[in-house]
């Protein structure tokens, strides 16, 4: 994925701003709680292919 991009993408629920993952597979939204997967590169943004983040993961841990 392009990291520019990751600069101008916003959380569709939440606005807030996004993380990429560490093995750089989502774009994760700490205030949604939710895990975006990137598919061939493009992120899908649609909550209902989004993952619920654990708790560990929202804390940073």
């Amino acid at each position: 994925m392009d990291l520019k991009l990751l600069d101008i993408l916003a959380c569709p629920l939440t606005k807030s701003p996004l993380i990429l993952s560490d093995d750089k597979t989502e774009l994760i939204s700490k205030a949604a709680g939710l895990a975006f997967p990137i598919r061939d590169g493009i992120p899908v943004m649609l909550e209902s292919e989004a993952r619920i983040i654990t708790t560990d993961e929202r804390l940073d841990k």
